[in-house]
């Protein structure tokens, strides 16, 4: 019952996250297409994800899998990377292309099935009608495919979502004991004890002072409430930063500045948490 309960309340905060009205005006989805371009195998951060078969794991799951250059021997790390509200577009297989780049075997959930946006009024639509158990569902059976990979080390899987994304991350931790490292990047955050008292491993937080949907008091009242119940919280609100400001298709809210420094604390955050005590790492 208190498991029922825990996910009825982060269904209620997702729905509340990226509002049509939050600071996408300018923002455009880099989305190439709107079809089965987003559930693709990459090796390489350019070649053309079309091309490319699609990975499927779960029930009716897909997703698009970057892997680590060749010459990166063993079992590694991995990523799963959650869509903004836009789906899994150019920009979200770019940053999974860059985690491969990086050494990790990365892999981005396709939770729209196929779908992208092309507006903030038809992101707001499909991410409204996106089924809370179906996309919590499909973020788990992306743990299962990666932890069973020969390539992976399943003790060594982290989390990291942006905007709509973001409220996943955080709500996978809330009921996943398995990833141990997760990034919510300017996310619906949660207040509930019962939720914050189930987070097992480390949580990086990246939000704007200036984002219209998530006020930084809220903020700062979340990393208070990590470090209330004892979980490891490294909560960071950036001056003059808005809503999704680590995007640069987001022509009126990118922030260069914030979003390299954001990128700097990602990586070392995953270093600790994914890296540690590797061989060869």
């Amino acid at each position: 019952m208190r498991r029922i309960g825990i996910l009825a309340l982060l269904a209620v905060s997702l729905l509340a996250g990226c509002s049509k009205h939050e600071e996408h005006a300018g923002h455009t989805s880099g989305a190439a297409t709107e079809s089965t371009a987003t559930t693709a195998t990459s090796t390489a951060p350019d070649t053309p994800a079309a091309t490319l078969p699609a990975v499927t794991f779960g029930n009716g799951a897909s997703g698009y899998l970057a892997l680590p250059p060749s010459n990166v021997a063993g079992k590694k790390p991995a990523v799963i990377v959650i869509q903004e509200w836009w789906g899994v577009d150019d920009w979200v297989r770019a940053q999974t292309n860059r985690f491969a780049q990086k050494g990790y075997v990365a892999l981005a959930p396709d939770l729209y099935r196929g779908r992208t946006a092309k507006s903030p009024d038809e992101a707001h639509e499909l991410m409204r009608g996106l089924p809370e158990d179906r996309a919590m569902a499909d973020l788990k059976a992306a743990i299962d495919y990666l932890g069973r990979r020969d390539d992976v080390d399943p003790q060594r899987i982290g989390v990291i979502g942006w905007c709509m994304g973001g409220g996943y991350a955080l709500a996978l931790a809330t009921v996943d004991a398995r990833p141990k490292g997760t990034v919510i990047n300017y996310g619906r955050l949660i207040t509930s004890s019962d939720a914050i008292t189930n987070i097992n491993a480390p949580i990086l937080g990246n939000f704007g002072d200036a984002d219209r949907g998530i006020p930084a008091d809220d903020v700062r009242k979340f990393g208070a409430e990590l470090t209330k119940y004892g979980k490891l919280g490294d909560i960071k609100v950036y001056e003059g930063a808005g809503h999704a400001f680590m995007n640069e298709n987001n022509k009126e809210g990118y922030n260069e500045a914030a979003a390299q420094d954001a990128w700097g604390r990602i990586d070392r955050f995953f270093d600790r948490t994914l890296r540690a005590n590797m061989p060869n790492s």
